[in-house]
């Protein structure tokens, strides 16, 4: 049986996944930037990030779109991210959450150093159906120190662990585990940027 897609007219826009991430679509076309944001030049510890997003009910999202936006392993930003220098590292992600089956995330990236004292992290955007504007919150490593970041003391204590993804370490490789949950008990928190 023939897989019909979305069309613009079912749901609630804005509708800028169809040209990100045009293969969670399935266009024939790729996007300029993807799940990947290094190559084999690139140095730091390899890590990849997982992760689901999750409406009220539990359910995972199968629309969504993720951006990171990172420093480098000397916690450096990339002033053109999208361009790649001579260590392949462009410090910039994006990837819908409809690649798979189970609607999870996977990144490849490296693990960034510190910017200006705070805790190493990554920034994630966030868009979504129903909601029209980007939401913005940080992903924390669970190995670091995170006690001294000023953004992450500034949430309440006891909201900060949905800020925290969990190592693991899988068939040999480095995983941070980070579900965001848009509503309930783990709700995850966002910032006004």
């Amino acid at each position: 049986m023939e897989r019909l897609q979305q069309t613009p007219s079912q749901t609630v826009g804005p509708f800028f996944a169809y040209s990100l991430t045009a293969e969670q679509y399935s266009y024939e076309y790729n996007s300029i930037v993807n799940e990947l944001l290094l190559d084999d030049n690139t140095e730091g510890e390899r890590i990849y990030i997982t992760g689901s997003i999750y409406d009220g009910k539990g359910n995972a999202i199968s629309d969504a779109m993720i951006e990171l936006w990172q420093a480098d392993a000397d916690g450096n930003y990339r002033a053109l991210p999208i361009n790649k220098k001579n260590d392949g590292f462009t410090g910039f992600g994006r990837l819908g959450t409809g690649t798979n089956e189970k609607h999870h995330f996977t990144f490849k990236t490296i693990k960034p150093g510190s910017v200006n004292g705070q805790s190493p992290h990554i920034n994630v955007i966030l868009f979504m159906r129903g909601s029209l504007h980007a939401l913005y919150t940080r992903m924390y490593f669970s190995d670091e120190a995170n006690y001294c970041d000023p953004l992450l003391s500034s949430v309440e204590a006891s909201r900060r662990q949905t800020l925290i993804a969990e190592r693991k370490e899988i068939n040999g490789s480095i995983t941070y585990h980070f579900d965001m949950h848009m509503q309930g008990e783990k709700e995850t928190v966002f910032f006004e940027v």
